[in-house]
């Protein structure tokens, strides 16, 4: 997993949605860093901004943490 990536979903997450960077961690899900469906929409639209990467929303149904975003993120630059 790359480290880039997770600096920049930190970078993103604290930024656009005030998430202690702290509790950001491969294994946090969404949930439970207070993020609902909406802001993860949201999310992924900053993402394709700074990535260039764009996920579908059927992709994103699976996509519960941290690490599963990365993980589709790394799949899609593959």
């Amino acid at each position: 997993m790359s480290d880039d990536l997770l600096g920049t979903f930190k970078a993103i997450l604290s930024e656009e949605f005030g998430v202690p960077e702290d509790d950001i961690t491969k294994d946090a899900t969404f949930e439970a860093l207070g993020l609902d469906s909406l802001d993860v929409v949201e999310l992924t639209l900053v993402l394709e901004e700074k990535t260039g990467v764009k996920l579908e929303d059927e992709e994103l149904e699976d996509v519960r943490s941290v690490g599963d975003a990365i993980a589709k993120v790394e799949e899609k630059q593959g």
